[in-house]
């Protein structure tokens, strides 16, 4: 307690006397054992509501040591496998952990990663995928203060994620790996990408391009052998050496029969090559023997119509057509969905042709949109009032049901550019997106469905919808979710078919069971998405005795079932809502593709790389004992002795406000006895 708060303390005590005397004995010398009771029940009273104003506190110093962070980071993936063995990582480990000098300096905490990051004190080789730069960005942002060093245990090779090697960390963060496994680089020819599209027509020709890599000094030749559904389609020899290291393939092959293809590329393996799990590759596509032609029409350029294009196709199984609004008729005819980009005066054929045909149509309105033209040039909703443009964000309906948005969402949205005005909706109705603007939530339509009969149209009031494109891009590296939306709108819009109250997202053909993921959306008889439903699958394979029925869990506003733990295969499935006579059914097909294996020697220079470009130092797994040599007798991971305030109340409030509760009750009870009151 400082001496400025001594002195308010004597204050306090110098002016609750001051403040007794005049009351009790200035005027009224003559003393009493009841006066000076009152008097000091009084003194009580004040002192404590003065010293509830002061607050007088005790400061006291805590002294501690503060050691710096040892993080050991280990890969858990399938590769580490033919690396090491898990009792030899773990001994090491422990070796580590129990060294009195390190934990004299450091605190230890060991984690382990493959597709995530996990804290644990266990080593097990079964993740199939290895992310090491999500590793370690994940502990970067998690060990911010303070010293820390990173002893990352791997081989080196990873499958996901971005390059590790270029990866900054913390300046008070180091890295020191330990590589595990072999440094020989051996001969190697292998499969690298595969660009394939994920459907093909009927009786056309589709591309196939794939790239053959070889590691090693001397020529070599070898045979390419592409083969769909087990029958060869092509063959070609490629020559390979130390500095033609890999050559590129193309070829066209002919889809004749519909359904999945299993497409496998395979290269002849060399003598004594000892990698030969890389000289295999699968890939799938599916034929199909129709496919949805879109048709956007406008008679100006703006960036809307590049990204709708681009989305729409990003589905092969959808082509798009820019077509003028004056364009020849016959564009329409041949047209499963119009696009009708701000409306004009121009485009009075185009409704002509819309109420003749009775087809479904998607309106896009903004800047340019003649809204006199408009009004009178359909019926299914009108727009007055000032019509002036604004900035209008999007604020999403999560109760729309006509089919189902997955993880989409508009948080964070630029705004598009609309127009104030009254929206009248002549028909039956559901809202996708509400309108914002200025921060206030209006009651208005941004983005509708409306339906009659078998006929359905799309309505956005708002152009400059490129920028929600590029913001999904931005957010999430990807165009994937946009496009999933925009392609959920085209099946919505493309089919007269009443919707299902239970729909199904899922990929017929995954890589490997690791991706193999199922979404269901259920909606009430009102149309309203459920999120109280009981639904299960069931799984069988279509050539082994498999069959299992497991549930499938609510993730937030859709219904997900993981089914990773699945060997590769082809699999049918239903997924049924209990109590419901619902149920939809499907088949997938999982390739055995197993990243883990295409490497079977440690990437040790690009570890060194990593070492240098954070501060730290390449080691071996048979040199361990020099990490922690050189960890015990570093100058930087010196324990550092701080201190702290802590800060103590010299009397607790409640125990004052209980003195003055109790003194004045006191006060009061002897006067009323005394008919002083």
């Amino acid at each position: 307690m400082d001496l400025s708060t001594v002195l308010l303390i004597i204050i306090a005590v110098a002016t609750a006397l001051i403040l007794v005397y005049f009351q009790y004995f200035h005027k009224n010398p003559r003393k009493g054992s009841l006066k000076t009771i009152l008097a000091a029940l009084r003194f009580v009273t004040l002192f404590c509501g003065l010293l509830l104003l002061i607050n007088p506190k005790f400061v006291s110093k805590d002294y501690f040591v503060e050691k710096a962070n040892l993080i050991l980071l280990v890969d858990n993936s399938t590769s580490m496998e033919n690396a090491s063995s898990q009792a030899e990582i773990s001994r090491v480990i422990a070796q580590l952990k129990q060294d009195e000098a390190l934990n004299e300096r450091f605190t230890i905490h060991q984690y382990r990663f493959g597709n995530t990051i996990t804290a644990t004190d266990s080593v097990r080789f079964d993740q199939g995928n290895t992310d090491i730069s999500n590793a370690l960005s994940t502990l970067n942002d998690v060990f911010v203060n303070g010293n820390n060093t990173i002893v990352l245990f791997s081989d080196g090779n990873q499958t996901l994620g971005r390059d590790y090697e270029y990866i900054n960390l913390n300046e008070n963060t180091t890295i020191n790996p330990v590589v595990v496994g072999d440094t020989t680089q051996y001969e190697d020819i292998s499969i690298g990408l595969i660009n394939v599209n994920k459907f093909a027509f009927l009786r056309n020709s589709f591309p196939i391009e794939t790239s053959i890599r070889y590691q090693g000094s001397r020529p070599v030749f070898s045979t390419v052998t592409i083969s769909i559904n087990g029958s060869r389609v092509h063959q070609e020899m490629v020559n390979l050496n130390s500095t033609q290291n890999s050559q590129t393939l193309n070829t066209l092959v002919e889809a004749q029969s519909v359904g999945i293809k299993t497409i496998k590329i395979e290269v002849g393996k060399l003598e004594n090559e000892r990698n030969t799990a890389n000289n295999v590759k699968e890939m799938a596509i599916e034929v199909i023997d129709e496919k949805t032609n879109v048709a956007i029409i406008s008679d100006m350029l703006h960036p809307d119509i590049g990204a709708l294009k681009k989305s729409i196709e990003s589905n092969e199984q959808r082509s798009v057509t820019l077509v003028n609004p004056n364009g020849n008729q016959s564009a329409f005819e041949e047209s499963n969905l119009l696009i009708l980009y701000q409306p004009n005066r121009n485009f009075r054929s185009v409704y002509e042709f819309l109420e003749n045909s009775g087809a479904n149509y998607f309106t896009i309105t903004g800047s340019k949109t003649d809204w006199n033209f408009l009004n009178r040039a359909q019926e299914s909703f009108t727009v007055s009032g000032s019509r002036q443009p604004e900035d209008i964000l999007p604020i999403l309906n999560n109760a729309f049901g006509l089919f189902g948005l997955g993880d989409f969402s508009v948080d964070g949205f630029p705004p598009l550019q609309g127009t104030l005005g009254d929206i009248q909706l002549n028909k039956d109705s559901e809202i996708l997106m509400f309108q914002q603007l200025q921060g206030i939530n209006l009651d208005k339509p941004l983005f509708t469905i409306l339906t009659e009969g078998n006929t359905k149209e799309a309505v956005l009031f708002g152009e400059d919808l490129w920028r929600w494109r590029a913001q999904v891009y931005r957010n999430d590296q990807s165009f994937q979710k946009f496009d999933d939306l925009i392609g959920n709108l085209m099946v919505y819009l493309g089919s007269n078919k009443q919707r299902n109250r239970l729909e199904l997202d899922y990929e017929l053909v995954f890589d490997n069971a690791g991706m193999a993921k199922i979404r269901a959306s259920y909606f009430d008889e009102s149309y309203q998405f459920d999120s109280d439903a009981t639904i299960s699958i069931k799984i069988e394979g279509k050539n082994t005795d498999f069959s299992r029925v497991s549930p499938v869990l609510l993730k937030g506003s859709f219904y997900e079932v993981d089914l990773s733990d699945l060997q590769a295969g082809e699999y049918e499935f239903t997924i049924t809502v209990q109590d419901e006579n619902l149920s939809r059914s499907g088949t997938f097909r999982i390739l055995d593709f197993n990243p883990e294996k295409q490497l079977i020697s440690a990437n040790y220079k690009k570890m060194e790389r990593l070492a240098k470009k954070n501060r730290g130092k390449l080691y071996y797994l048979d040199g361990v004992e020099t990490l922690q040599s050189d960890l015990a007798s570093s100058q930087e991971f010196l324990p550092v002795q701080k201190s702290r305030d802590n800060v103590v109340s010299l009397i607790d409030f409640r125990i004052l406000l209980g003195l003055i509760v109790l003194s004045l009750a006191l006060e009061w009870f002897i006067r009323k006895y005394n008919g002083l009151i």
